[in-house]
C-alpha cells in the first residue's frame, strides 16, 4: 500500500493528474472521518476536508518519498483540524454524536449473524461509545486512530508529533481507563 501511494505521487508529479484523483478517492472518507473525530463539527467537515486536500496538492512536491504518504496526509489533516479548533476556540468533547461516527457494525455482514446477536453488538457498540466519551481527548484520539483507522503507534506518534514512548504509554493508559469505565456503575 505504501509503495502504491508513492507510485501515485510520482505519477502525479510527472504530470498524471489522474493519480492525484486516485489518492483523493482512496483517502477522502478516512480523512473526513478523522477530521470529525477531532473536531465533531459537522458544519465545517466538508470545508476542512477540502482544505486538507488543497494543502496536500500544494505541498506534494515537498513530500519525502522515503516516508509514509498516509502518515504525511493525516498529519496535514490533524494540523488543519487543530488550526480550525484554535480559530473557533472550542474543544470537542464527543466523537460519537451520530451513527456517522464510529460504528463497527457497518463492517459486519448481516447474513453471518442472527438478529439477537446484532442487537447485542449494537448495545455493546453504544456502551463503548459512551465509555469513550468519558476518556480524555488525547486517549480517545489515540485509541480511535489505532483501532479504527489502523495506524500503528509509531505512525500516531509521527502524526501527533509526540515521542513514540509517550504515545505507547498513553495508549496503555487509555486502554486501562477504558477498561475501568466498563467496570464502574
Amino acid at each position: 500500500m505504501k509503495l502504491e501511494d508513492i507510485k501515485l505521487v510520482e505519477n502525479f508529479l510527472a504530470g498524471d493528474d489522474g493519480s492525484f484523483e486516485i489518492l483523493v478517492k482512496k483517502y477522502l472518507k478516512p480523512v473526513f472521518n478523522f477530521l470529525f473525530q477531532i473536531t465533531s463539527d459537522r458544519d465545517t467537515l466538508d470545508d476542512l476536508t477540502q482544505i486538507t486536500f488543497i494543502k496536500v496538492w500544494k505541498n506534494i512536491k515537498k513530500f519525502d518519498e522515503t516516508k509514509n504518504f498516509k502518515v504525511w496526509l493525516f498529519t496535514i489533516a490533524k494540523n488543519t483540524a487543530f488550526d480550525h479548533i484554535k480559530k473557533k476556540k472550542t474543544i470537542p468533547f464527543s466523537f460519537f454524536e451520530t451513527d456517522d461516527g464510529y460504528n463497527k457494525l457497518d463492517e459486519i455482514s448481516e447474513d453471518s449473524i442472527l438478529p439477537d446477536k446484532i442487537l447485542e453488538k449494537k448495545d455493546l457498540a453504544k456502551d463503548l461509545e459512551e465509555k469513550l466519551k468519558k476518556l480524555s481527548e488525547l486517549y480517545r484520539i489515540i485509541l480511535l486512530m489505532h483501532y479504527k483507522d489502523d495506524f500503528s503507534l509509531s505512525e500516531i506518534a509521527e502524526i501527533l508529533d509526540k515521542p513514540y514512548n509517550t504515545i505507547k504509554s498513553q495508549h496503555q493508559r487509555g486502554l486501562k481507563v477504558l477498561k475501568e469505565k466498563f467496570f464502574e456503575n
